[in-house]
């Protein structure tokens, strides 16, 4: 007759050990420089976001109006398409993360290849004023936000704020689509890969 072995007890598993952010809120072993370096080899679209200051005065109609507001932004993404949602990523702080704070409204032009200097312009850092910034660049007034919407570009949408996120420096702004337009041209996309502005192809 055949002995049943006796039965081996079972090996205790390792539980697994969670990587512990270090103080500054990056996990051990992952720093800026690096995780820059991975997500520049993420290629993106490059878009102006746009949106109007409101006026000084709201209760005067012959008071100074609000002053126009762009900044190019690569952290762009559709969310939803019932209701149509759209994200956009803004550092936390930033002059639109606070105008968009208080103005629901703004607008998104989706640059093409040939309007790299439109994405330069806008993406310079410790300027005073936008208004200079626009003076040269065909744009017209998108009718649901007021804000420019660029000529020539791809495609343009108009939004208005759902919901605000804090994620880490940045704030998540999702809007919903009141307009969206596509230019009748046909044109290749500005992207941004590894730190430049790129053409397809």
């Amino acid at each position: 007759m055949l002995k049943t072995p006796p039965s081996t007890p079972p090996v205790p598993s390792t539980p697994a050990v969670p990587v512990q952010p270090s103080p500054a809120g990056h996990a051990e072993g992952v720093s800026n420089d690096e995780f820059r370096a991975a997500m520049s080899r993420l290629a993106a679209g490059v878009v102006l976001v746009t949106a109007v200051e409101p006026p000084l005065d709201p209760d005067d109609p012959a008071g100074p109006a609000g002053e126009d507001v762009g900044m190019t932004a690569t952290a762009f993404m559709s969310v939803s398409l019932d209701p149509p949602l759209v994200l956009v990523s803004l550092r936390e702080g930033s002059r639109m993360d606070d105008l968009l704070a208080e103005q629901p409204r703004w607008a998104v032009s989706v640059l093409a290849e040939s309007q790299r200097h439109i994405a330069g312009r806008f993406a310079m850092k410790g300027r005073v004023s936008d208004r200079l910034l626009f003076a040269d660049i065909p744009y017209r007034r998108g009718e649901a936000s007021g804000a420019p919407l660029v000529g020539g570009a791809l495609a343009t949408l108009e939004c208005h704020t759902e919901q605000r996120v804090t994620a880490g420096d940045h704030t998540l702004v999702i809007g919903r689509v009141l307009t969206a337009r596509v230019a009748s041209a046909d044109g290749g996309p500005l992207a941004y890969f590894r730190g430049r502005y790129r053409q397809l192809g």
